[in-house]
């Protein structure tokens, strides 16, 4: 049965799935438009986004929501953006396979509800889950793949890019936008009539 994001919301916000609920501040459930035709999927949660319960807002985000400027989309209008991990993992580390299970319906639903035409997929971890793949997000990004009857561009973390600031050509912010160029493009019209390569991988 289909919900309104308003109450997977509600219900998201009172999950004890498994044992990050604990030690949460809050349940960090999306930002942007509803009915986005882009969903940027992350990680997980940090510091500043359990402080104040929305993702992307610390300097990852930051960068993001440059970036996303930068290519000419509005993080508010264009985008639908929230992570496979709903609760911030303990000093930031890498969510567990229990924990990515636990969350995972949260997110099925949320692609479901939202139903974008292209999701942009943030960081080795978030590709690997929802891909169900074990290819380096080095090879991965930049080329488009297919997922559920859905476009999907995988590309690096933006806390990647805060680790190698280096905008020199073949740097990681500078794939980083080619791969979300990219995705501008594609919603200006081309798709419609996108067929994902994966033979690229």
């Amino acid at each position: 049965m289909r919900v309104s994001l308003e109450d997977l919301k509600a219900s998201c916000l009172q999950c004890q799935r498994c044992d990050l609920a604990k030690e949460r501040k809050h349940v960090v459930v999306s930002r942007g438009h509803p009915s986005a035709r882009l969903m940027v999927i992350g990680e997980a949660p940090g510091a500043d986004e359990d402080a104040q319960g929305r993702p992307f807002v610390g300097r990852s985000g930051r960068l993001l929501d440059a970036c996303l400027t930068e290519v000419g989309l509005d993080q508010a209008d264009d985008t639908y953006i929230c992570n496979l991990i709903k609760c911030r993992p303990p000093g930031n580390r890498r969510p567990t396979p229990a924990e990515l299970k636990a969350c995972r319906p949260w997110l099925d639903r949320q692609i479901l509800e939202v139903n974008p035409e292209i999701l942009f997929i943030l960081g080795a971890t978030a590709t690997a889950t929802l891909l169900e793949c074990r290819t380096p997000i080095s090879r991965l990004r930049g080329h488009w793949t297919e997922w559920k009857g859905r476009c999907v561009m995988p590309s690096f973390h933006p806390s990647y890019l805060l680790r190698n600031p280096s905008r020199e050509p073949g740097k990681p912010h500078s794939l980083f936008m080619a791969d979300l160029t990219h995705v501008k493009h594609a919603l200006n019209g081309a798709v419609s009539g996108l067929t994902p390569d994966s033979s690229d991988r």
